[in-house]
C-alpha cells in the first residue's frame, strides 16, 4: 500500500495554462480563440412559450455583460462571469434574433398538460418542439437549438441547466410518475436535425420558478449562483456550437493519445443490457460515439462482457471514425470500462489495435465499491484532491473529489468517495494513468467546477447511455458528443 498526491492538473487555453477553467477562459480565452473556424457569433434558435422565449432571451441579454460574483469568503470558488461577448472570456457572442424563435402558444400546451397520462404528456410536447426546431432548421442558420423548457414540464426531465442530475417531483394527482424522461426523448429525436440541443429551465432566470423537493417538504430546491449557472451555459453553448474551450496539455514528448470508454446501457424497459458503446476522447475533447452489439452477462462476475469478435469490431469501429476525423490514428489507446475484462475482451480489444496498428494500449476499468478503504486527513476539511493510494499493482483508488488548495475549501457537501480502478493490463504505471484520470475529470463541457468526479470517459457513459434507450436498434446515431451532453 502506498500514498502519493497528484498536483493538480493544468488546462490549456488561448494563451495560456491555468488550473481553473473559468479564470483560465478569463486570463487567456478558448482554447480556439485565434483559429479561423472558432464560433465567433453562435446563432441560437429558441423554442419554448411565450413566457419562457421572453425569460430566456432577457437572461442572456443580461449576460452579454458582468454578472457579479456570489459575496463569498471564498472568491476563487465563486468568480464573476465576465460576459459572453466578443471582449471577453469566450471572445464570442450570441444572436438572438427574433427570426430564430418559435413560440408555442400555452392554450396547445394546456391541452396537453391536462390529460392523465405523464408519458403521453412527454411524448407529445417533445414532438411540438421536434416539429418547431425542424422548422428552424430547414428555415435559417442555426448553430445550437435551445429548448426553453415550460414550467410543468421541468419535473419530466432528469437534467437541470447545468445537466445535473434533479430530483423529479411528485406527479400531479390521479397521474402515475412519467416512464419517459423529456430531456432524453427530446435529444434522442433530435439527432436527425443536426443541431446540437441545450435545455434551460424556467429556474435559470427566475428563482421564483425553482421546483419544490419531493421529499423535503415544500423547501425549493437549491439553485446555484447566477455566474456558475451562466458560466456552465455558456461553456456548452461555446462547445455545442463546434468551439474548443480548453484542452488537456499534452507535453510534445509524449505520444499522441486518445481515450476509450466502453459502457453499456439497459434496454427502456429495464428488460436488458441492450447494446454496448465507446466514447472516444482527444486531448481536445471532442467526443465522438460509437454504438456496438450486444451485451451478455457472465455467469462468474455477473458483469456484462463482450464477445471477442464484438469487442474487436467496437474498439475498430470506434478508431476508424477518430481516423476519418483527425486523418490519423493514435499512438496510444487508454481503455476505460465500467465493468471487469474477460479474456475474450481483451483478446478482441488487442485484436483490434494490432489491425489498426495500434501497438501501445492500457486497459483499465473502473467501479464504485472495488474497495471500502477511506482516507482521513487532520483539520477541518476532507482528503486532498489528488490523493492517490495504491492498494497493489492492480487496485487503486484516486480522490478526484476532495478538498481543493485552489478554492481553499472542500466545495461538497457530503465525504468524499473515491474513484476506484484497476490496472487491467497495459504499458503505463498505475501512476501515471492516475494522472490521466485526473485530468480528464475536467473535461466536462458542462460544468465549468473543475473538480468533477468522474473522467469524461465515464461520465458520457451515463448520459449517452440514457439517451440511446430512445433510439431505435437500427436508427442513425449523432457521433458528435455534443448531441447527448
Amino acid at each position: 500500500m502506498k500514498i502519493d498526491f497528484l498536483p493538480e492538473p493544468e488546462l490549456e487555453f488561448g494563451s495560456g495554462r491555468h488550473v481553473d477553467i473559468r479564470f483560465g477562459l478569463m486570463n487567456y480565452g478558448p482554447f480556439d480563440v485565434n483559429n479561423t473556424v472558432a464560433p465567433k457569433s453562435i446563432n441560437c434558435g429558441i423554442v419554448g412559450t411565450p413566457e419562457t422565449v421572453e425569460g430566456l432571451v432577457d437572461w442572456l441579454e443580461r449576460c452579454r455583460g458582468e454578472l457579479t460574483a456570489k459575496q463569498s469568503a471564498k472568491p476563487n470558488l465563486f468568480p464573476r462571469f465576465p460576459g459572453f461577448n466578443e471582449h471577453s472570456a469566450f471572445h464570442s457572442t450570441l444572436i438572438l434574433d427574433g427570426r430564430l424563435r418559435r413560440t408555442i402558444p400555452d392554450r396547445t400546451l394546456n391541452a396537453i398538460h391536462n390529460k392523465a397520462n405523464e408519458d403521453e404528456i412527454v411524448r407529445e410536447t417533445v414532438h411540438l418542439f421536434i416539429n418547431e426546431f425542424e422548422h428552424l432548421v430547414q428555415s435559417t442558420t442555426v448553430d445550437v437549438l435551445i429548448c426553453a423548457v415550460p414550467g410543468f414540464i421541468a419535473s419530466l426531465t432528469g437534467s437541470d441547466d447545468s445537466e445535473r442530475g434533479s430530483e423529479k417531483n411528485d406527479p400531479a394527482p390521479g397521474r402515475a410518475r412519467a416512464s419517459v424522461d423529456f430531456h432524453h426523448l427530446l435529444k434522442a429525436q433530435a439527432m436527425n436535425l443536426g443541431r446540437p440541443i441545450q435545455l434551460v429551465l424556467p429556474s435559470t432566470y427566475d428563482p421564483s420558478k425553482r421546483a419544490r423537493r419531493a421529499r423535503h417538504g415544500d423547501s425549493p430546491k437549491k439553485r446555484q449562483d447566477d455566474a456558475t449557472i451562466a458560466w456552465n451555459i455558456h461553456a456548452a453553448m461555446y462547445y455545442k456550437a463546434g468551439g474548443t474551450p480548453w484542452r488537456l496539455v499534452r507535453d510534445s514528448s509524449q505520444l499522441a493519445t486518445c481515450y476509450v470508454g466502453v459502457s453499456f446501457y439497459q434496454a427502456l424497459d429495464g428488460s436488458s443490457l441492450g447494446t454496448s458503446m465507446a466514447q472516444v476522447f482527444d486531448e481536445r475533447g471532442d467526443g465522438l460515439i460509437v454504438r456496438g452489439g450486444p451485451v451478455r452477462m457472465s455467469k462468474e462476475d455477473r458483469q456484462p462482457h463482450l464477445s471477442s469478435i464484438d469487442s474487436l469490431k467496437l474498439l475498430q469501429d470506434a478508431l476508424r471514425q477518430y481516423r476519418a476525423v483527425h486523418k490519423t490514428l493514435p499512438a496510444r489507446v487508454v481503455m476505460h470500462k465500467t465493468s471487469t475484462y474477460n479474456d475474450e475482451e481483451l483478446e478482441g480489444f488487442r485484436d483490434a489495435g494490432h489491425e489498426e496498428r495500434i501497438e501501445l494500449l492500457d486497459f483499465v476499468s473502473t467501479g464504485r465499491s472495488l474497495s471500502e478503504t477511506r482516507l482521513f486527513r487532520h483539520g477541518a476539511y476532507p482528503t486532498l484532491r489528488g490523493t492517490f493510494l495504491s492498494l497493489d499493482d492492480r487496485h487503486q483508488l484516486l480522490y478526484t473529489r476532495g478538498s481543493v488548495e485552489f478554492f481553499s475549501t472542500y466545495p461538497g457537501m457530503y465525504v468524499p468517495r473515491p474513484f476506484a480502478f484497476r490496472c487491467e493490463d497495459g504499458e503505463q504505471t498505475p501512476k501515471h494513468l492516475a494522472r490521466e484520470i485526473l485530468a480528464l475529470t475536467k473535461m466536462n463541457w458542462n460544468d465549468t467546477q473543475f473538480d468533477g468526479g468522474e473522467p469524461i470517459t465515464v461520465e458520457a457513459a451515463r448520459r449517452v447511455g440514457a439517451i440511446l434507450k430512445y433510439v431505435g436498434a437500427t436508427d442513425r446515431i449523432a457521433p458528435r458528443y455534443s448531441f447527448y451532453m
